[in-house]
């Protein structure tokens, strides 16, 4: 174009750093410019205006003497001045006239390298990088200054990076930006730190396969995303064999160092300070990311407050630390890696020794509410244990846990009771039981209900062997388990304690409310999950037991949608929320929407089922049960691929995937492959595909994954004409449908599959049955795949020579996802009729 640009790239260290000129001149919106590169030199001792002088000189070298003689004009021998190569590829210039009055020389320095960049433009846009602009002299900004006016009519555009880190209000580029804003000169660009999915598929390039989603996580957490400390991390990890697919296969925690590569980079920005600023800093550091000063001054007898406040206040200047927001004398550190290069400066004895001094200090500074602070000083005792022993360890990790349940914060919770748990040993007492239950509920949540019926187990016999069977009993009856069922042994364990209950009683009836669902899920026993839930709600409502009625009616509603009973699913799961709303048990309406969700959205009504996915996801968010959060997940995203928004529904599936629970990947990756091939990428539809695969192949502790994959891999075959693992989705309807109990909606699933293989294998004898089996659903829209009931109907009409009945099936689909806004199966109904 014909108007110039001044643009500032603004990041921390290492963000911004890896723009190619093709990618800057691409930026800048002009094909074809030629890319001029100016770094700043941070040790000081550079000529004025470094910057331009690099880049005008790359210019200078690499163009023709007569064309350079053309461009600059009589402006040749004033830019000579600073840049000595103009005079080396023109050695007839003279001396410019000499002018006393330093602001008029300057002017014409200016006037000329601007009038140059101006008429050098004209044949080829021109794009001027000057990196690092937070060393630029003053001379350097001043230029820039004027320059950034005279760009209107030029085919100039000005990249500027800086690390705003660096910046106070009192630094020179600090002032310059300040004039420029003023008088709209220039875009700031803010360059953020790269994302978590960014980091794994970084490592996915530099390892050659795809990263555990712990790595990455891990990754992020330690260097927030900051290019040059990933790629330094992530260096070492190639470089040190930790990132090979041997090792990383089956490796579910990591830990990354500090590689010298980043260590030399913090370590130069701590030289800048007085080593007294050092030395606080590094006490600081043990103490963590975010500290106080009165800790400080508690610790640091020998220091007064003022000299402390100015260790600080120099230490915020080099933007090393920060204040914390609504908080006086309350600071963070700016990164996670500076803190952690200081505590790493210390040894192992010395380290122990000062959090042992900070545990105290703490300890007396928090006074009576020091439980506040568990988690804070859980830490600091742990890394003291070796000087302090264990008990307070052990104390301040349960207190921390509990809150951190309380808060929703399961992950969190799990780290402090695995801690305590370690610690404490095999003392059968009152507080192992408070660690084991505190596992049970962390591990719950986290969706390990295997790991959590154990723990529960381990509590309930202790209680047992104490003489305390009621005790034993309630325990098992308030913590019910959430996060998956078959096959771990829940259904046994209740059993042993409804025998320890007396009947008709709460006891039995919170005990019964459990059982109707997990006898069902583990033992695939309808009729007795209906005749627990009856007696349970029969006891609940005699008592005004709230609490018991809201756990049966979400449970029964559970177990009615999975059994297609939608009327009297959505009648319990609306009464279930009404119930949950009223005494704030968020958990329980979450999964009440969900089972709302399941029947509007099978139904044919998306609208409805697409607001209660919404409302489920809000509330699972703040509860961050892992079970709960991936089943709404799950739900906004098939809302979103009913709906033809794709691309939004394939960002849920990876989010969904990402939450890594075993319990709910078949959901995710039979969603995945849909969607993904409807959006015409096979490969990754592929890659959905074959983990499936591997994880009915494994073979997984309910039927669900069995009954999605019978359905998924037909779907994704007859859109791409693949016709891979056909045998396997055979063998696992017929798994499905010959087991002696088995779930409805497997049922459902299993016949879709074996309707589209007969479809796509132009079966006419198992287009035939397979259209008997699935006329009792007609009116459905079969998840997660998002397939009409009627449209398979129409096309195994077709397969079998009855137009009639076919065109009939058509029409009725049409309806259907047309009044209920199915897009994508709308679209698929059509299609599948014209033909």
């Amino acid at each position: 174009g014909g108007r110039g640009r001044l643009v500032t790239l603004v990041g921390e260290p290492g963000i911004g750093k890896t723009r190619t000129s093709e990618e800057l001149a691409t930026y800048a919106g002009l094909r074809g410019a030629q890319v001029l590169w100016g770094r700043c030199y941070e040790g000081g001792g550079a000529p004025p205006y470094w910057p331009w002088v690099q880049a005008i000189r790359s210019y200078v070298r690499d163009i023709d003497p007569d064309e350079l003689r053309r461009q600059m004009g009589s402006s040749a021998s004033v830019v000579a001045e600073i840049v000595t190569d103009v005079k080396d590829r023109l050695p007839e210039l003279q001396l410019p006239p000499r002018i006393d009055d330093p602001d008029s020389a300057r002017f014409r320095l200016f006037d000329s390298i601007t009038s140059f960049l101006r008429t050098a433009s004209q044949s080829q846009p021109l794009v001027i990088v000057l990196d690092d602009l937070h060393w630029s002299d003053q001379p350097s900004l001043t230029f820039l200054e004027f320059i950034a006016r005279e760009l209107n009519q030029s085919r100039v555009m000005l990249v500027c990076t800086y690390r705003d880190m660096e910046l106070n209000r009192r630094h020179q580029l600090t002032v310059t930006l300040g004039d420029l804003a003023r008088d709209r000169l220039y875009e700031r660009v803010l360059l953020r730190g790269l994302t978590e999915a960014d980091i794994a598929r970084f490592v996915e390039i530099a390892a050659g396969f795809a990263a555990p989603r712990e790595l990455s996580a891990t990754v992020h957490r330690h260097t927030e995303g900051n290019p040059l400390f990933v790629t330094e991390v992530i260096r070492d990890l190639v470089q040190s064999g930790e990132l090979t697919e041997e090792k990383v296969s089956g490796r579910s925690t990591w830990s990354v160092r500090i590689p010298e590569g980043v260590r030399e980079v913090i370590g130069r920005r701590l030289d800048r300070l007085s080593d007294r600023a050092n030395d606080v800093l590094t006490t600081a550091a043990v103490i963590g990311r975010e500290f106080r000063l009165d800790a400080l001054k508690a610790l640091l007898e020998d220091s007064t407050e003022t000299q402390l406040l100015d260790v600080i206040d120099e230490s915020l200047s080099a933007r090393l630390v920060e204040e914390l927001p609504g908080s006086v004398g309350e600071y963070r550190f700016t990164h996670a890696l500076i803190q952690e290069t200081l505590s790493g400066e210390l040894s192992a004895a010395r380290k122990v020794r000062l959090h042992a001094r900070i545990a105290g200090a703490l300890e007396s500074l928090f006074g009576a509410d020091a439980d506040s602070h568990a988690g804070e000083l859980a830490r600091h005792f742990a890394e003291a244990e070796p000087v302090l022993g264990p008990d307070k360890l052990v104390h301040y990790s349960v207190v921390a846990g509990q809150s951190a349940l309380t808060a929703y914060g399961h992950p969190q919770a799990l780290d402090h009771f695995e801690r305590a748990f370690r610690t404490k040993g095999d003392a059968e007492d009152d507080e192992l039981a408070e660690i084991l239950i505190g596992l049970v509920r962390s591990h719950d949540a986290t969706g390990r209900p295997d790991i959590a019926v154990t723990h529960l187990r381990r509590v309930f016999d202790q209680h047992v062997a104490r003489g305390e069977p009621q005790l034993a009993a309630s325990i098992v009856s308030a913590n019910p388990l959430f996060s998956g069922f078959s096959g771990v042994g829940i259904a046994e364990l209740i059993e042993d304690a409804l025998a320890l209950v007396s009947p008709d009683t709460l006891d039995q009836a919170r005990l019964l409310s459990q059982f109707g669902l997990i006898v069902y899920h583990e033992r695939l026993d309808y009729r007795n999950a209906c005749e627990s839930f009856e007696q349970a709600s029969l006891i609940a409502d005699r008592e005004g037991d709230t609490w018991v009625k809201l756990q049966t009616l979400s449970n029964y509603a559970h177990v009615d949608s999975d059994e297609l009973n939608y009327e009297a699913a959505l009648e319990n799961a609306f009464a279930a929320i009404e119930v949950a709303r009223m005494i704030d048990n968020p958990a329980s309406e979450a999964q009440a929407h969900h089972r709302v969700f399941c029947a509007h959205f099978d139904s044919g009504s998306l609208d409805e089922s697409a607001r209660h996915a919404r409302l489920g996801l809000e509330i699972a968010e703040r509860y961050k049960h892992s079970k709960t959060l991936a089943d709404a997940i799950r739900d906004v995203q098939l809302a979103e691929h009913a709906a033809g928004h794709l691309s939004e529904a394939l960002e849920l599936t990876d989010r969904g995937l990402s939450i890594g629970l075993d319990s709910d990947l078949h959901w995710h990756l039979a969603s995945g492959t849909a969607v993904a091939t409807q959006l015409g990428d096979f490969a990754l539809a592929q890659k959905y595909a074959d983990t499936l695969q591997e994880v009915v192949a494994r073979g997984f502790v309910t039927g669900w994954p069995t009954a999605i994959y019978s359905l998924a891999i037909p779907v994704a075959a007859r859109i791409t004409g693949q016709n891979r693992s056909f045998i396997m989705a055979r063998d696992a309807a017929r798994y499905i449908l010959e087991s002696e109990r088995t779930v409805s909606a497997w049922v459902l699933l299993a016949h879709t599959g074996l309707s589209l293989l007969a479809i796509i294998e132009n079966d006419r004898l198992a287009a035939a049955e397979q259209y008997q089996k699935l006329t009792p659903y007609t009116g459905l829209i079969v998840r997660p795949t998002v397939t009409a009931t009627d449209r398979i109907l129409g096309l195994l009409a077709q397969v079998s020579g009855e137009a009639d009945k076919s065109q009939g099936h058509f029409e009725s689909a049409m309806r259907i996802c047309s009044g209920g806004g199915y897009r994508p199966e709308l679209a698929w109904t059509c299609s599948d009729y014209a033909e």
